[in-house]
C-alpha cells in the first residue's frame, strides 16, 4: 500500500475519507477505530492503523472532545516562568498534569502587561482547556470583582483567599510566625524585617506574618527596611543594621538579599551568628554558593503546583466548592543563628 509524498500533501492534514480509501472500509470504521471503539474485527482495525501511519493521519482531537466532552489539557498563564519558584512550580503541573495523562497550555503574560484575571480568562478560554491555573506574582486589579468563566475550572496561585475560585499557595504568613517562634524561642528579642518590593504578594504577607508573630509575643516591631530581592539591595539594608546596636535577629524576605545583609553586617563589624543572627527565605542558592551556610526557610513549590493542578480537576465536579490551600514550610536550619538563652 505505498502513498507518494511531496511537500504540498506533507502540508495537508490527512482526511479520514483518504485513510478509508486506502484502507478499503467505511469512514465510519475509521472513525471506530480513531476513537478506540468497539465492533471492528482485529484484522481490519490492523488495516486502518497501518493505513493511519502510512498518511501520516491524525485523530481529530476537536471531534474527540465534543464526544467526549473534554480536552484533556490545563490552562496556565504567567509571568517570568524563569523566575524561581514560577519554573519549581511549573515542575509540580506538569508532573501531576503527566500522571492524569494531561497537557499543559501555556501563556507568559508580558513584565508590563497589567495583571488582568479576565484577561487571562477570555485569553484561555477559546482555547481546547478543560480548566485553568493563574499565577499572581502581584495582585491582579480586578481581583475581588472577578468570576470564572463558566464551565472553565479556575485555580489562582495566590495567597490572598478567592469567593469564587480555588486559590493555592505557600503559607507566607505561616512562614514568618515559623522564623520568629525559632528566633524568639532561642532568646532573641529584637528581630529587624528586610522585606522585598512593595508591589510583591509573598513579601507582603510575610512582612504581615512577622508582626502579627511580634505582637503574639508582645515584641516590638522596628519599622521594617526594603529591598528589591538583589543581594545588593540586602548589602544596602545590612549597612544601615551595621548600624542598630540593638538588633540580635533579622528575618530577610529571600536568600539573595539575606546573603547581603550578611555581608554588609561582618563588612561594618558585626559578626554573624555571634553578634546578629541572620534567616533568609526560599532555600534556593544552595545549588549555587558554595559551603552555604544560611538558615532559611524552604517552601515546596512542587507540592504548590501538584495541588493547583489537582484542584483544577476537582473544580469541575458540580459539588465543589472554592477553598484555600495553603501548603507548609519547612526551617533548614544551618549556621547563621545564635542561641542567646
Amino acid at each position: 500500500m505505498g502513498v507518494e509524498r511531496d511537500g504540498a500533501r506533507a502540508a495537508r492534514p490527512v482526511s479520514m475519507a483518504q485513510v478509508a480509501r486506502a484502507a478499503g472500509v467505511s469512514q465510519q470504521t475509521v472513525s471506530r477505530v480513531a476513537n478506540d471503539l468497539p465492533n471492528v474485527s482485529a484484522r481490519t482495525r490492523e488495516r486502518v492503523l497501518r493505513a493511519m501511519e502510512e498518511l501520516g493521519f491524525r485523530p481529530n482531537f476537536a471531534g474527540k472532545s465534543l464526544r467526549s466532552g473534554r480536552y484533556n489539557a490545563v490552562g496556565l498563564c504567567l509571568y517570568d516562568v524563569t523566575e524561581f519558584g514560577n519554573l519549581a512550580t511549573l515542575r509540580g503541573i506538569l508532573s501531576a498534569a503527566r500522571e492524569h495523562e494531561y497537557a499543559v497550555t501555556m501563556v507568559e503574560m508580558g513584565a508590563n502587561t497589567p495583571m488582568s484575571l479576565a484577561g487571562a480568562s477570555e485569553r484561555m478560554v477559546g482555547l481546547p482547556v478543560d480548566g485553568l491555573i493563574v499565577s499572581m506574582s502581584i495582585r491582579a486589579n480586578d481581583f475581588d470583582s472577578f468570576r470564572p468563566h463558566p464551565g472553565l475550572s479556575t485555580v489562582l496561585l495566590t495567597v490572598y483567599e478567592h469567593p469564587a475560585c480555588t486559590t493555592v499557595d505557600s503559607d507566607q504568613r505561616g512562614c514568618s510566625e515559623l522564623v520568629v517562634g525559632y528566633l524568639a524561642g532561642r532568646g532573641h528579642r529584637e528581630i529587624r524585617f528586610v522585606s522585598g518590593p512593595a508591589f510583591s504578594v509573598d513579601s507582603t504577607f510575610r512582612e504581615l506574618g512577622w508582626r502579627e508573630a511580634l505582637a503574639a509575643r508582645g515584641l516590638a516591631a522596628a519599622e521594617p527596611l526594603r529591598g528589591d530581592w538583589s543581594a545588593d539591595s540586602g548589602y544596602e539594608a545590612g549597612q544601615v543594621l551595621a548600624r542598630d546596636e540593638r538588633a540580635t535577629a533579622v528575618y530577610v524576605a529571600n536568600d539573595q538579599m539575606a546573603l547581603g545583609v550578611v555581608e554588609a553586617l561582618r563588612d561594618g563589624g558585626r559578626r554573624v551568628p555571634e553578634d546578629v543572627s541572620v534567616v533568609g527565605v526560599d532555600d534556593s542558592l544552595g545549588a549555587s554558593v558554595p559551603h552555604f551556610d544560611l538558615t532559611t526557610v524552604r517552601f515546596d513549590l512542587i507540592a504548590r503546583g501538584r495541588a493547583a493542578f489537582e484542584h483544577v480537576l476537582l473544580g469541575s465536579a458540580p459539588d465543589y466548592r472554592p477553598a484555600a490551600v495553603r501548603v507548609p514550610p519547612t526551617l533548614v536550619e544551618r549556621r547563621t543563628v545564635r542561641d542567646l538563652r
